[in-house]
């Protein structure tokens, strides 16, 4: 008898229902390691909120010490060299804080536990490839997670202290003090993070729709522009609107677009050859 979420035999197809309880195995295992991983984070509340979180709230923050130094020598003036912040945070209801905790907790935990949630997506889709797609396994996971943990880096350490910086100094009138809840402060630290990790994940989901022949090196090059567009959109979108900080976002973005146009180039010549054969 097969046990549950056990593997076929080699050669042996999978209706539909097996890959379903397959999926849903992988899904389970991946769940519990974000759920362990939250709970680590649960933990160590006072290093998740007092350094993590709250970090980019107060000004000296390393990004606004470099920004600082920077507009310096550009002769930029972005408020990045002021002694504080003119905000405060604050929770006003009686759950607010606690279910920050939970939430921010998971959250981490995803991010933590983002190699290993990888790894079941690969033991997933690994037996309709090849032998020899299987062997690169280690080095598709390390590279998915390198491009993450790098877009989660440029997300908290770029994108969040420049739209904290814009909006936390943004006033209409002098009259009308910034005090922003919590919930609000968390979801842009958390969407400018898992954002910036997604979007980083740009050149593995190219490398996929290549494989599959969705897209190829020329409809990458062909709609260059339109790209550009899109991705000037995002970068709007994730950051305050001022050109200076869309354009620090968009640059990287465009280069992760280039290399993408690369490793479609070499995948397609690859499928071409493998074809041929």
């Amino acid at each position: 008898m097969e046990r549950i979420g056990q593997q076929p035999e080699e050669g042996q197809e999978m209706s539909f229902l097996d890959h379903l309880e397959e999926l849903r195995w992988h899904l389970i295992r991946a769940t519990l390691a974000v759920v362990v991983a939250g709970v680590v984070a649960f933990v160590l509340k006072s290093f998740i909120f007092d350094v993590l979180l709250f970090g980019p709230s107060h000004s000296d923050f390393i990004s606004y010490k470099v920004l600082c130094h920077l507009s310096g020598i550009f002769g930029i003036d972005g408020g990045f060299c002021d002694p504080e912040m003119p905000f405060r945070i604050q929770s006003r209801t009686m759950g607010g804080q606690f279910s920050a905790h939970v939430w921010t907790s998971i959250t981490a935990g995803f991010i933590i536990a983002f190699p290993y949630v990888i790894y079941e997506f690969w033991k997933f889709v690994a037996p309709a490839m090849h032998e020899t797609e299987r062997k690169y396994a280690k080095g598709f996971i390390f590279i998915t997670s390198v491009l993450f943990f790098t877009g989660v880096l440029f997300g908290y350490y770029v994108v969040t202290p420049l739209s904290i910086n814009f909006l936390g100094k943004y006033q209409v009138s002098e009259t009308v003090f910034n005090d922003f809840d919590l919930d609000s402060y968390i979801s842009l630290v958390r969407a400018s993070v898992l954002a910036s990790g997604l979007i980083f994940e740009l050149p593995i989901v190219i490398y996929f729709l290549t494989k599959v022949g969705v897209v190829t090196p020329q409809f990458l090059r062909t709609y260059r522009k339109y790209a550009l567009v899109i991705v000037l959109v995002l970068s709007a979108v994730i950051t305050p609107p001022d050109i200076v900080s869309q354009i620090i976002v968009a640059i990287p973005v465009l280069i992760l677009y280039e290399v993408s146009i690369v490793i479609s180039k070499v995948i397609y010549k690859r499928e071409l050859k493998k074809n041929k054969l």
